[in-house]
C-alpha cells in the first residue's frame, strides 16, 4: 500500500492525546469511608468495574477514529495493474481508406468508428489523431469533434509505415499508446515490424458483413478502325455470391452503351465499340458493396498526328514510310548531311537508322531532345564503333555495346510483360515465326529486353527516362542482315515505340502515381498550367520543355473525376483520374497476422481497458467509512453502556 500524501502520517502522533486523557481520568485517589456510607461499598465496586470497561472501549474507538481520519487524508492506494504506462502519450490512427466504406452491423465501418470515438473518448484526455492524409496533434475530443464528423474517405491506401514515421518523428522520449482503427485491408507483416516494441499498441478491427465486391480495374483501346474505337473494360470479382452486374458507358453525361454482364469468373473483359471522336466520360457499374471502385473515368483526345523523323539513308528507311502512314503520322526522312537540327525540336520521335557515325553536335541535340520528352529509336550500323554507341547511349541508361559478331542468331522470345507489347497480343503465342539476324553486337544490359535472342541476350531493349524512352536494337535490321522487316513483329513494335507518351490513347491516371504526364502546350516562361473541373482545381508540379510541359500530380487531385487542363483560360487537354484499386478485395486479412497484438472490435472496450488497468485502487473512501463507523460506535457506547 502506498500513500499519495505520506507527510500527513506524522499526525498519527496525535493518537497520544486520547491516551493521555484516558490515563488522567484513571488517576487513583485515597478514599476515606464514613460510617454513614459504608453500606454503599459493595455497589461502588460493581460500578467501578463497569466504568473502566466503558472507558477502555471509548479509548479504542477514539484511537481508531482518529487513525482512520489521518489515513484517509493521506490517501492510501494500491498501484494499478498497468501503472508503468500511466503517463503514455496517446496516438489514434484512423484508417479512412476506401475499404472502410464496407458495411458492418451498424453501417459503414468508418462512420461507425467515428461515432464510437465521439461517444467513448475521455473528454479531458489529450491525444493525437492521424488519418491517411491528415494529422491533428495534441488535441482532445471536444476540439476535434467537428473534424471527425466531416471526415472524408482518402484516395491513399492505408499504410502504417508513413504514419508511424510521423509519430516517431515527434519530439520527446515518452512511451506511446498507439490505437490503430482499421479493417486491416492491405496490412502486412512488414508494416507491423515498424511498430516500436517499447510502445503499447492496440488494434481495433471492425468487421464488415458484406465481403463481396466488383471493381472496374482498367479501360484500354483494343483496336482502332476508321470510325470506331474498340475498347476493353476489365472487371474483377471478389467473393462468390455475385450473379450479374449492370454496366454503362457515358460520354460526359450522355449514355452511349449499356449492358448487363454475368460474372462467371474472377476476371472478366467486356468489349464495347464507341465512336472515334474525343471522349471525356466514364464507365460505371452498380453493386451493393464498395462504391469507390464502381466508376472508372477516362478520356480520349482528338487524334493528333505524331511527328517522326528518321535520320539515315533514304533506301534503308523505306520500310518506316510504310509503317508511319499519313493518317496518323507526319513522317519524314533526312540524311545526316542535310539534317536541319532546328527541326528536331518539333518532332515527337527520332529514328537513328544505321548511322556510321553520330556527330558530337547531334549527340548533344538528341540528349536535350530526350530530356524534354522526345522518344528515340537507335538502329546501329555495322560500321559504327561500339565506343561511339556507348558514349552516346551512356547519357540515357546502363547499356554497353561490345564486339560486333558475325554469328547468326534467332529472335526466339517476346517479353509480353514489357510495356512495349502491353495490350498488343490477346494471347501469349508460342508458334510464332520469329525473325533472325546474321550479325549483331554483343551487349550488356541491366534492363529486360522486349525481344530476346535464343541465347537470352536482348535484340530490342528500352531505356526509360522520367519523361521519355530510348529504344535500342542490337543489330542492323536492313534486309541484307535480317529478315525482321518481313516479320509481323515490325509493325506493332515500331508503332508502339512511336506512340509512347503520346496522348492519342486513353488518358486515365491513378491518384498517387508519380509517373509524369506530357502535354503539348506552348507556355510562357512564367506561365503555368492549371487542372480543374466543376468542383476542384489545382496546379500540379510542372516543367516547361520547349513546346511540351511535363506535369507530375503525386497525390492530386483529392477526388477522382474528369478534368481539363488550361493554359491561362485556354483549354489545352482533357485528362481523367481514378482511385487506386488496391483495396477492392475485402478478403485480404490474414487472421493470424495480429495474433501477437491486442485486438478488439470495439473502441469502447479498448478505452475501458486502458482506464481500468491504469487506475490506482484508491482506499481513502474505505477509511472515511471506517471513521464514520467508529464514530457511531463511540456514540453508542456513551449512550447505551452504563
Amino acid at each position: 500500500m502506498q500513500f499519495k500524501h505520506p507527510e500527513i502520517l506524522y499526525f498519527l502522533f496525535l493518537l497520544i492525546v486520547p491516551i493521555l486523557v484516558h490515563l488522567f481520568q484513571f488517576r487513583r485517589f485515597k478514599k476515606e469511608y464514613f460510617t454513614n456510607v459504608r453500606f454503599l461499598k459493595s455497589i461502588s465496586i460493581q460500578t467501578r468495574k463497569s466504568s473502566q470497561l466503558k472507558k477502555w472501549l471509548l479509548l479504542a474507538c477514539r484511537l481508531l477514529l482518529l487513525a482512520a481520519i489521518i489515513l484517509a487524508f493521506a490517501q492510501p492506494y494500491f498501484d494499478a495493474k498497468d501503472h508503468k504506462n500511466r503517463s503514455n502519450e496517446m496516438y489514434i490512427i484512423l484508417d479512412n481508406s476506401f475499404s472502410m466504406q464496407a458495411k458492418g452491423k451498424k453501417g459503414e465501418l468508418l462512420k461507425r468508428a467515428v461515432q464510437e470515438l465521439l461517444e467513448e473518448a475521455p473528454e479531458n484526455k489529450k491525444f493525437s489523431l492521424i488519418t491517411n492524409t491528415e494529422s491533428y496533434w495534441n488535441t482532445d475530443i471536444k476540439s476535434i469533434r467537428s473534424t471527425l464528423q466531416n471526415i472524408k474517405y482518402s484516395a491513399i491506401p492505408f499504410d502504417l509505415n508513413p504514419i508511424l514515421a510521423k509519430i516517431n518523428a515527434r519530439p520527446g522520449n515518452i512511451k506511446k499508446d498507439i490505437i490503430i482503427i482499421t479493417d486491416a485491408v492491405g496490412l502486412n507483416e512488414k508494416q507491423l515490424k515498424n511498430i516500436p516494441e517499447t510502445d503499447v499498441s492496440y488494434f481495433i478491427i471492425p468487421k464488415s458483413e458484406q465481403k463481396n465486391n466488383v471493381s472496374i480495374d482498367s479501360v484500354f483501346i483494343d483496336e482502332t478502325t476508321n470510325d470506331f474505337y474498340d475498347i476493353n473494360v476489365n472487371l474483377s470479382r471478389f467473393g462468390e455470391d455475385i450473379k450479374s452486374v449492370p454496366i454503362a458507358i457515358y460520354n460526359q453525361k450522355k449514355l452511349i452503351a449499356k449492358t448487363v454482364t454475368h460474372l462467371d469468373s474472377p476476371k472478366k473483359t467486356l468489349h464495347f465499340s464507341i465512336p472515334k471522336q474525343a471522349f471525356h466520360g466514364y464507365v460505371s457499374i452498380t453493386d451493393n458493396s464498395l462504391a469507390y471502385d464502381n466508376t472508372f473515368y477516362f478520356s480520349i483526345s482528338k487524334v493528333k498526328k505524331i511527328n517522326i523523323i528518321s535520320i539515315g539513308e533514304a533506301q534503308k528507311s523505306n520500310f518506316l514510310q510504310r509503317i508511319y502512314t499519313n493518317d496518323e503520322f507526319n513522317y519524314s526522312n533526312s540524311e545526316l548531311a542535310t539534317l536541319d537540327y532546328n527541326n528536331l525540336e518539333k518532332q515527337n520521335t527520332v529514328v537513328l537508322n544505321e548511322l556510321d557515325e553520330i556527330p558530337q553536335a547531334l549527340q548533344i541535340t538528341l540528349k536535350d531532345f530526350v530530356q524534354k520528352g522526345g522518344n528515340l529509336i537507335v538502329i546501329p550500323s555495322a560500321k559504327c564503333s561500339a565506343a561511339t554507341l556507348n558514349s552516346f547511349l551512356g547519357n540515357f541508361g546502363n547499356i554497353q555495346f561490345k564486339s560486333y559478331e558475325t554469328v547468326e542468331k534467332l529472335i526466339s522470345k517476346i517479353n509480353f510483360n514489357h510495356p512495349l507489347f502491353s495490350g498488343v497480343f490477346e494471347n501469349r503465342i508460342s508458334n510464332f515465326q520469329y525473325p533472325s539476324t546474321k550479325a549483331s553486337f554483343a551487349i550488356s544490359n541491366s534492363n529486360s529486353g522486349a525481344l530476346i535472342y535464343d541465347d537470352q541476350t536482348a535484340f530490342l531493349s528500352a531505356l526509360f527516362t522520367p519523361v521519355s524512352v530510348v529504344y535500342v536494337f542490337s543489330a542492323p535490321i536492313n534486309t541484307e542482315n535480317s529478315n525482321f522487316q518481313q516479320s509481323p513483329l515490325i509493325v506493332p513494335a515500331f508503332y508502339k515505340m512511336a506512340q509512347f507518351n503520346q496522348n492519342n490513347s486513353i488518358n486515365a491516371l491513378t491518384i498517387g502515381n508519380t509517373n509524369p504526364f506530357i502535354v503539348n502546350a506552348s507556355v510562357l516562361k512564367d506561365g503555368i498550367l492549371e487542372v480543374k473541373n466543376s468542383y476542384e482545381q489545382f496546379i500540379p508540379i510542372q516543367q516547361i520543355m520547349n513546346s511540351k510541359v511535363k506535369m507530375t500530380f503525386n497525390d492530386l487531385p483529392q477526388e477522382a473525376g474528369n478534368f481539363e487542363i488550361y493554359n491561362q483560360k485556354q483549354w489545352i487537354e482533357n485528362i481523367s483520374f481514378n482511385y487506386n484499386r488496391s483495396e477492392s478485395n475485402l478478403n485480404q486479412l490474414d487472421n493470424n497476422l495480429l495474433s501477437d497484438y491486442q485486438t478488439s472490435e470495439s473502441i469502447e472496450s479498448v478505452f475501458r481497458s486502458i482506464q481500468s488497468d491504469r487506475m490506482d485502487n484508491q482506499l481513502w473512501k474505505w477509511f472515511v467509512i471506517f471513521a464514520l463507523l467508529f464514530l457511531v460506535c463511540e456514540i453508542a457506547i456513551i449512550k447505551f453502556l452504563k
